[in-house]
């Protein structure tokens, strides 16, 4: 049905709560990049109205730090514009905090704990190549 995928993949040696929480930043990052993937918002048979969500499914993965970071490597590579998550990052309170402590590393000497993108399924899935499905 898509001519595109979205994938999510995260440090399987993650807590879950920090998988979830880098899950919904990630996520969030790709709604800024690609607003049209937004649909109509959803209302019940009451008439209350809740958030529209994305049209397109997302898969999350899971693969550890090597692998992830040639996955950050791969992206780059090919000029496909990811969400990426840095373990500092986990230890900052807000955006500007976050956007700094990421700034101080290079593809080379980051700890990326997440990465999400967008892109065509067969570049998605060679660039993903490595991370397995999260269970």
């Amino acid at each position: 049905m898509f001519d595109t995928k979205i994938a999510i993949v995260l440090r399987d040696a993650l807590p879950v709560w920090q998988k979830l929480n880098v899950a919904a930043f990630l996520t969030s990052g790709i709604v800024a990049q690609f607003p049209e993937i937004i649909g109509e918002p959803y209302r019940d048979r009451a008439g209350n109205l809740y958030n529209p969500m994305s049209i397109q499914p997302v898969i999350v993965l899971s693969a550890d730090a090597a692998t992830l970071s040639t996955i950050h490597c791969r992206a780059l590579e090919r000029g496909v514009t990811t969400s990426a998550y840095v373990e500092e990052m986990f230890s900052t309170g807000h955006d500007v905090a976050n956007r700094a402590v990421f700034a101080e590393f290079a593809p080379d000497d980051a700890k990326i704990v997440g990465i999400a993108l967008r892109g065509e399924k067969k570049l998605v899935d060679k660039i993903t190549k490595g991370a397995r499905m999260h269970g």
